[in-house]
């Protein structure tokens, strides 16, 4: 996965597997970063690495 790589709501869905309602509840709260582009929601590939490294410390506490 490049560092730069943009992803659609439905890759990031796939990525994290899960539905769209718990992605767009991630987006909602902040805890997943995201972008618009014109009307497109675009999310960086680093922000779903950077949320599974976060939830990951969280767990291990």
């Amino acid at each position: 996965m490049r560092d730069d790589e943009l992803l659609t709501i439905p890759e990031a869905m796939a990525r994290l597997k899960i539905g769209r309602s718990a992605l767009y509840d991630l987006l909602r709260t902040r805890r997943l970063a995201s972008l618009t582009i014109g009307r497109a929601r675009r999310i960086p590939a680093h922000a779903l690495d950077d949320y599974v490294q976060r939830h990951l410390e969280e767990a291990a506490r």
